[in-house]
């Protein structure tokens, strides 16, 4: 009986102990679930690589494009254009964070592969909606559609010359200010995850103050570059998608020059104009964008640098039809642009007219490959080359690797 009475005492002793250890673990284990995630755990990475190919059915091989990809023409062959990892998360309720790097960054045309920062900016909230934004760091300076889509989602290779020649890289070290409505966020972002090659969300109302020597350049001037924009994008009753904007900025651009150059001075006037119309590709889509202003241009009569006006813009139409899993998306694109390109040396004067026949094709989410006819005809002239005018057709390719 003894024997009995002790191994029940013992039994309800363990059961009160099992009870009360339950209690303690489940209150630990909430404890934990509520406990804040470390700011290095809010961060996401991704990234994506692109490999391309641009001597097939090459014609002339002294058609090049600095600018665009330095891959072109004489001694150019398999080449990584981009090779970018991105680390991005809100950090806290008001501070988001955005870093890439690139590892295929090519400095000059005999080093290449090199690792550079792209982007590398903080977005702090000024309210719970997160509508109203400032960013500071290295970021895209708000100016033009194409500038501000990703190259990751654009259909064509290259961003075109008229839009993209204001900033080298899309880049430069700055702060901007961004509104627009959390619903008008939502929508960017749509734009961009459903793959109908959105530009980002760059705010409804943008404006800014950056360097304006361009991304991970030195300043060489007290005078910073203005630039605002102004984008909507519109919803039909019909579910289709038109985005219209118009942008402009204004500064001095200190240009790099040839001992040859009769310059007498390096700072130029620096300012531009541009309108944007953007149907997006429900399936069929249009996009187009023109610019004019003045600035920095290599007059080879002269053998020199002066400031003289500029203008040119680029249209695109493609058409996006879904096969099972995978997207296919042909376009056609055609742009002009008379002007100099302000970072490449004497300010090199252009006149660029060209037209690229393409396809996309994705496969699912993380394989695209495509593939562009381009009929080029590019005069672009410097002290070292004071007359040069080289038409010709290339094919182009590129296996884009998303993860």
């Amino acid at each position: 009986m003894k024997t009995f009475k002790g191994l029940f005492v013992l039994m309800t002793c363990c059961v009160i102990s099992s009870v009360t250890f339950a209690q303690n673990f489940s209150s630990d284990s909430k404890k934990e679930a509520q406990a804040p995630k470390k700011w290095f755990e809010k961060i996401s990475l991704r990234g994506y690589a692109q490999v391309r190919y641009n001597r097939l059915l090459e014609t002339n091989d002294k058609v090049k494009c600095e600018q665009c990809d330095k891959s072109w023409g004489e001694n150019g062959g398999f080449f990584i254009r981009r090779g970018r990892l991105i680390f991005s998360g809100d950090i806290s309720e008001r501070l988001y964070i955005y870093v890439q790097p690139d590892f295929a960054s090519n400095v000059s045309n005999s080093f290449q592969h090199s690792l550079q920062i792209r982007d590398a900016y903080f977005d702090l909230a000024l309210d719970s909606k997160k509508e109203f934004r400032l960013r500071f760091g290295q970021s895209k300076v708000p100016y033009g559609f194409e500038n501000m889509q990703s190259s990751q989602n654009r259909l064509a290779l290259d961003r075109a010359d008229p839009t993209n020649s204001p900033v080298s890289n899309e880049r430069d070290l700055g702060i901007f200010f961004y509104w627009a409505k959390a619903e008008i966020r939502k929508r960017f972002a749509y734009l961009v995850s459903s793959g109908l090659k959105g530009s980002g969300d760059y705010g409804v109302f943008a404006f800014g103050l950056y360097n304006g020597q361009n991304a991970n350049k030195v300043e060489h001037n007290n005078e910073p570059h203005v630039v605002s924009r102004i984008t909507y994008p519109f919803k039909l009753k019909s579910g289709q998608i038109i985005e219209t904007a118009i942008q402009a900025y204004t500064g001095k651009f200190v240009i790099e020059k040839n001992t040859k150059n009769k310059a007498t001075e390096s700072s130029f006037i620096d300012h531009r104009v541009a309108a944007t119309l953007v149907v997006y590709p429900q399936p069929f889509g249009f996009q187009a964008e023109y610019n004019i202003g003045e600035g920095p241009e290599f007059n080879p009569s002269t053998t020199t640098t002066e400031v003289k006006k500029l203008n040119g813009g680029y249209a695109q139409v493609m058409y996006r039809q879904k096969i099972n899993d995978n997207h296919i998306t042909p376009f056609i694109k055609y742009q002009y642009y008379n002007g100099g390109k302000k970072h490449e040396i004497d300010a090199r004067r252009y006149i660029v007219k060209d037209l690229e026949i393409g396809a996309e094709w994705q496969l699912k989410d993380y394989f695209e490959l495509t593939a562009i006819y381009t009929i080029s005809d590019r005069t672009f002239e410097d002290v070292a080359l004071p007359d040069n005018h080289q038409t010709g057709n290339l094919l182009r390719l590129q296996a884009q690797f998303n993860f």
